[in-house]
């Protein structure tokens, strides 16, 4: 009997009844989420095996039904790379990601903080105006856009016309961040300019610092733009061979091995790869920064 009583009341809830019941329905959502989780990963990832897969085969096996590679053509890689001009679309993308990334965000950051921190009149409506350029689908404007850039300047059959209008901000990306700076408290601004720093001191010391993850959001989102780009190079740059990306050089190849799906697969890999490793040595900061945008509006 004393036994018994000194026992934890936790311990003799877990037998009854009850406690095995809730256990047990516990482990079942447990069983039930995770089911549900895996079968969305599996979803998604076996495209991306069944790509890889065939890109390892050989040509007639390419062709067939059979889904692991006989043999293991790691040679596929290098075909596709030997192919004339790959290394150039290569080149060319990450010419046109890295710098359209750099000046997107560089130009929309100050833009941001203002329409964020700044007490002005107008300023409604000035972010009413970045939203409705965020409405504003590309197609309305190609046309007097490629008339300036190609006619009046002679930029055609080059990646300018597509890197050059990212040096004065982007909507999106001014939008994005400008949300994410209204969860930094006003305090800290406020502390910086009684300590005598300048708007573009107290921008660069206290508020870049603080909202790195949405730097980080923004200039993924960018990044991920331009090097999927396929609408911009087909306009301006499809005249020249030696200034296509990835995204439009990928079109060609594929005709040019339309029966050879293997190397077809092995260049769509390599054309995702990047994306895919970004992606994962920065999601945590990625994830972070567009989940806090909307914290605060």
């Amino acid at each position: 009997m004393t036994h018994v009583l000194d026992q934890p009341a936790g311990a003799t809830a877990a037998v009854t009844p009850a406690g095995r019941a809730a256990r047990r329905r516990a482990v079942l959502e447990w069983i039930a989420v995770h089911s549900l989780g895996l079968a969305a990963a599996l979803f998604f990832v076996l495209p991306f095996v069944f790509v890889f897969l065939t890109s390892l085969m050989s040509d007639t096996q390419a062709l067939s039904r059979d889904l692991v590679p006989h043999t293991w053509e790691w040679a596929n890689y290098k075909k596709v790379f030997d192919t004339p001009g790959f290394l150039t679309w290569w080149k060319n993308t990450l010419l046109y990601a890295g710098a359209g990334t750099v000046l997107t965000v560089v130009s929309s950051l100050p833009v941001a903080y203002a329409l964020a921190k700044f007490r002005f009149r107008g300023r409604n409506l000035a972010l009413m105006l970045v939203i409705s350029m965020m409405m504003l689908p590309p197609q309305v404007v190609i046309i007097p856009m490629y008339l300036f850039w190609a006619k009046q300047l002679g930029l055609s059959g080059t990646l300018w016309p597509l890197i050059i209008p990212m040096a004065f901000g982007d909507a999106f990306s001014i939008f994005l961040l400008r949300q994410f700076l209204t969860t930094i408290p006003n305090e800290y601004v406020d502390a910086a300019r009684v300590d005598g720093c300048g708007e573009l001191r107290t921008l660069l010391r206290v508020v870049v610092p603080m909202a790195k993850p949405g730097i980080a959001a923004v200039a993924l989102f960018q990044f991920f733009y331009a090097w999927n780009d396929y609408f911009g190079p087909q306009i301006y740059a499809s005249e020249n061979p030696g200034a296509w990306t990835l995204s439009y050089g990928l079109e060609s190849f594929k005709g040019a091995h339309h029966t050879d799906w293997n190397l077809t697969m092995a260049a769509t890999v390599l054309v995702m790869a990047p994306v895919i490793l970004v992606f994962f040595f920065a999601q945590k900061a990625f994830v972070e920064g567009v989940t806090l945008t909307g914290v605060k509006g």
